[in-house]
């Protein structure tokens, strides 16, 4: 009990730093008349107006922040964030949608959204607010495409193992507000776009799909990935003739690099995993444990990482390398899992399930793997613990970790050990993060 106690207060340091509000106090702020962020000073005399429009799992929680600093000058804002994460704000209408599966009320806010930012022109400043969550909290699907053909589309690639990267760089093309087409509907006005990053490598047109930032992806590269999963013939065909439009150039691409609507444009990243796992390790080494960060670019199945990670655990539990117990592996970043079976779960709780296996029948080794966001998959669950006497635990109940994990069920196999990492909604989202702990 006493390592996943300091396990969770880990998990906890980790979300501190990354708390939306603390991390835009530290890039956003006033100075007299002037409202500067890195590399970008204006006078607020100088603005007409000043919208605010959030998308994301953070942004109500980012726009809170920003209300906090500019109070009345703000002249509207709209808020897209998933259910259970909004908050009150004075100033910016909250709406909330559904994720990862877009719907109906996320269609509606996109919307919103896309009109208050028609409204801007050039004297106008718009503060942007992208974090996790926004690709599928604002679908606006592109003309011949339906809501109802992005949520097929949506689940399959959820469904066949597609990376983020894989997942937006489809969003975008399907889409009418993403891959920068909130600048192209602004009308010249300033945008400022504050990111809370969920990706791998913090790709700022793969960030909410990069709703403020030139798209560097392709139609032709949508095909390739819908083939290379094995989806393409199964996604709908309004989809599939949108795409081969796109491809023969009978409608245009999304807007690329050196595009003039990106001139008045800045794009900064004030929050990430990184910095989730820095204050982790200072965390770690407080309570005694030497900190180690593998890694904040995790990805592939989850189950094949947990395989590695638990091996170098047991390195460290048999060699002291790289570094001696006590000590406290930390890494994170974004798996992904293929769907097989019809059970609960999401990557984190399949991941801690993996090396639950990986570490059955050793001593002093702790797992925790949970997202950021507070959510694992369509669950009420972060992720889990594990530890070496998990399986045995499991089977003393009647469970198989085997037949659990075969099945994609790792949701009632933790709840049933009370194992679950439950936190409610965090409001923030920089990826998820596993933290290892190897007694001394």
């Amino acid at each position: 009990m006493m390592m996943k106690k300091a396990a969770t207060e880990i998990f906890e340091a980790g979300l501190r730093a990354a708390a939306p509000d603390a991390c835009v106090a530290r890039h956003l702020h006033i100075s007299g008349s002037r409202l500067c962020t890195r590399g970008t000073v204006l006078d607020l005399d100088q603005l007409r107006h000043i919208y605010v429009a959030g998308a994301g799992k953070a942004s109500a929680a980012m726009a809170g922040q920003v209300e906090t600093l500019l109070e009345s000058q703000i002249h509207d804002g709209v808020v897209v964030t998933k259910y259970g994460h909004g908050l009150p704000l004075k100033h910016c209408r909250v709406m909330e949608a559904g994720h990862p599966v877009p719907d109906a009320a996320g269609m509606a806010g996109a919307s919103a959204l896309l009109d208050m930012v028609s409204e801007a022109g050039k004297d106008d400043l718009i503060v942007c607010l992208i974090s996790g969550g926004a690709s599928a909290l604002t679908p606006a699907p592109a003309d011949g495409i339906s809501l109802a053909d992005k949520q097929d589309t949506t689940r399959q690639l959820l469904g066949c193992g597609a990376t983020i990267h894989e997942i937006n760089t489809i969003r975008k093309h399907l889409s009418k507000i993403k891959g920068g087409q909130v600048c192209a509907a602004a009308n010249g006005a300033r945008v400022i776009s504050l990111i809370l990053s969920d990706v791998i490598g913090d790709d700022l047109d793969i960030i909410g799909s990069g709703m403020t930032a030139p798209d560097t992806g392709h139609f032709r590269e949508c095909r390739a990935i819908l083939e290379c999963h094995g989806i393409w013939d199964s996604v709908p065909e309004p989809v599939r003739s949108h795409i081969r439009s796109g491809m023969d150039g009978r409608i245009p691409d999304t807007p690329k690099p050196g595009d003039p609507i990106f001139s008045r444009v800045t794009n900064q990243v004030v929050g990430s995993l990184s910095d989730a796992l820095s204050a982790a390790a200072i965390e770690a080494e407080n309570q005694g444990f030497t900190p180690v960060v593998l890694s904040s670019m995790i990805q592939g199945e989850a189950k094949e990482a947990a395989k590695v990670l638990c091996a170098v655990a047991r390195e460290v539990r048999r060699s002291g390398r790289p570094a001696k117990p006590p000590a406290c592996l930390l890494c994170g970043g974004e798996t992904t899992v293929t769907l097989k079976g019809n059970g609960t779960g999401g990557r984190n709780m399949e991941l801690a399930l993996a090396g639950a296996l990986a570490l059955q029948g050793t001593f002093g080794i702790m797992l925790l793997s949970a997202g950021t966001d507070g959510t694992d998959g369509p669950t009420d669950a972060a992720g889990a613990f594990a530890r070496g006497d998990t399986v045995s635990r499991a089977k003393a109940l009647g469970l198989s970790a085997e037949k659990h994990l075969n099945e994609n069920n790792a949701y009632p196999f933790f709840k049933a050990l009370d194992d679950l990492v439950i936190t409610g909604p965090t409001r923030t989202n920089v990826m998820d993060m596993q933290i290892l702990l190897i007694s001394g």
